[in-house]
């Protein structure tokens, strides 16, 4: 056998064992589950003081059960999940559209705003 097919001979066993060994592999993705609503914040909500006035009025007006205050918070700490949140009026929500995806709570005659995702206080509203 000459050298030339020698070498093409090798090079056609190394290619089917590589072709072999790649077909055993087998590949398995997954995927994280996907939330429906995802709100990401770092930094407490910007509010006016309009926007701010007219959350409290409005929220204050509604009979919701206060928490309790077993805590004292402050934004950027995360909300027990014991701890019940209300979904923001709509009146609110139509003057102050920003604040759609919060839900709240009110303790101690101040209202916190809370991102539902991460149970993070991102605002307080007081008179």
């Amino acid at each position: 056998m000459n050298f030339a097919r020698k070498t093409g001979l090798a090079l056609a066993l190394l290619m089917t064992a590589g072709a072999s060994s790649a077909l055993a592999q087998t590949t398995v993705i997954t995927r994280e589950p996907v939330q429906t609503q995802t709100i990401v914040t770092s930094d407490p909500l910007q509010l006016t003081p309009v926007q701010r006035q007219t959350i409290y009025r409005t929220v204050t007006r509604t009979q919701v059960q206060p928490a309790q205050a077993t805590v004292q918070y402050q934004v950027g700490m995360r909300v027990p999940q014991s701890v019940e949140l209300y979904p923001m009026p709509q009146e609110v929500v139509t003057e102050v559209p920003v604040v759609q995806p919060y839900k709240y709570m009110v303790v101690n005659d101040r209202v916190w705003l809370v991102n539902p995702a991460t149970s993070e206080v991102v605002a307080e509203v007081s008179q």
